[in-house]
Formats: structure tokens, sequence, C-alpha cells
């Protein structure tokens, strides 16, 4: 069992920047791909950013690279989104995924998710 607790989220303007962090608990992270998700209100989960068990592979979604950067910490057990040049429509709720398979954009591979955090980004 893992548990995903995610945190950073908060209100800023458009252009700034925000960090959110997601902390895992267990000692196995390290055998988990990771990913951030997000959902706006009336809107699907979409897949934001995906990182390799080791870290040596990502993917963004278009929207966001170049903007966004994700990136893990094996021996914190943490995960990270560095979210820059942030834009009104980035404004969701983010969720930390971790799954046992091979990196995915797909939610339904993920086994274990945290509970959100609210980003709102003001134009």
């Amino acid at each position: 069992q893992v548990q995903l607790v995610e945190s950073g989220g908060g209100l800023v303007q458009a252009g700034g920047s925000l960090r959110l962090s997601c902390a895992a608990s267990g000692r196995t992270f390290s055998s988990y791909a990771m990913a951030w998700f997000r959902q706006a209100p009336g809107k699907e989960r979409d897949v934001v950013a995906t990182i390799s068990r080791d870290g040596g592979s990502t993917y963004y979604a278009t929207s966001v690279a170049g903007r966004l950067t994700i990136s893990r910490d094996n021996a914190k057990s943490t995960v990270y989104l560095q979210m820059d040049s942030l834009k009104p429509e980035d404004t969701a709720v983010y969720y930390c995924a971790a799954g046992r398979t091979r990196q995915t954009v797909v939610p339904g591979l993920y086994d274990y998710w945290g509970q959100g955090t609210q980003v709102t980004v003001s134009s």
C-alpha cells in the first residue's frame, strides 16, 4: 500500500510559478512510475507529466511542455512538479499517481492516487 500526499498548490498570477510536491509512504517508492494529472471543473482528468522509476525518462503533455518540469527524489520518496509561466488555463486540481506498470498516460493504469491540490491561476 502506498499513500500519496500532495502539497504546494495555491493562487498565483499568470506568468508566476508554483512547485508541487507529492510525498509517498512506504519503502518501495523507486518501484513505481509516477505521474501528475489534472482535472478542471467539468472536464476529464488529463495527464500533465510522467516520470520513470529511475527518473531517466519523462513525458509531458503538449500544453505544458517547456513550462512544467517533473522530477523525483527516490531517497526522499517524493515527486515534484515545477510549474513556471503559468496560464489561467492551468487552473485545475492536480493529482499525483503511482503505478507499478511502466510510464503511461492512462489514468486507469495507475494504482495509487493522492487527494489532489488546487492550483488557481488568475489573469
